[in-house]
């Protein structure tokens, strides 16, 4: 039985961000099948377009070749294995996400809305990121951006150093928790539930 531990040392050795080939350029070799004009950027949003239409269930490298009219091996002339594929994808999706200046005066109850709220759509409009990141590092740049930003964000309530850790945990757990539907009455669910999380973090900021 495979443990815990080694699982990790696993995902590290083969993880994109770790590797180096999330970084590395390789043009296709002369006269591979409909490489032309093919690229890592065009490959990683034929990616996403198929894991949101058939999941991962769905999506392999033969299949994402034949909906980009190429040659499966011309597509491992950018990427050495599926997974690699498959964090580049969910990096991708994370690039949607509308982040808050850095220099904003927007109060910190407002930005915190906001990255919950935008979080929450990105796992609706893509099903497939919650599996994804259970099992492949999330570790991308805009998905460390992300987090960063957040991360600002809990620092701008004024809570003390020890706490701010579990207050990020519980916005993003919350979010990653309420991300399925979209109906009406779940929204109005979703926005009464983080104005309580919102609420919750205040009782812990020291009084100014």
């Amino acid at each position: 039985m495979v443990g815990a531990a080694d699982r990790a040392k696993r995902v590290a050795r083969t993880s994109v961000w770790l590797s180096g080939t999330a970084r590395r350029v390789r043009a296709p070799r002369r006269g591979a099948a409909g490489a032309v004009g093919l690229d890592r950027e065009r490959i990683t949003v034929a990616a996403v377009r198929l894991l949101d239409a058939e999941g991962p269930a769905g999506f392999s490298m033969r299949r994402l070749a034949a909906e980009l009219n190429v040659t499966a091996m011309s597509v491992y002339w950018y990427v050495d294995t599926k997974d690699e594929l498959l964090e580049l994808a969910l990096d991708a999706v994370f690039g949607e996400l509308e982040l808050p200046d850095a220099g904003s005066e927007e109060g910190w109850r407002d930005q915190l809305r906001g990255l919950a709220t935008g979080y929450r759509g990105l796992l609706v409009r893509h099903p497939w990121v919650p599996g994804l990141i259970g099992s492949l590092l999330n570790i991308g740049p805009s998905s460390m951006a992300f987090s960063a930003c957040v991360r600002q964000v809990i620092r701008k309530t004024g809570m003390p150093p020890d706490g701010r850790t579990g207050a990020m945990s519980a916005v993003l757990q919350f979010v990653y928790g309420a991300h399925v539907g979209g109906a009406e009455t779940r929204e109005r669910d979703f926005e009464f539930a983080l104005e309580l999380l919102i609420a919750g973090i205040e009782t812990k900021v020291p009084p100014a």
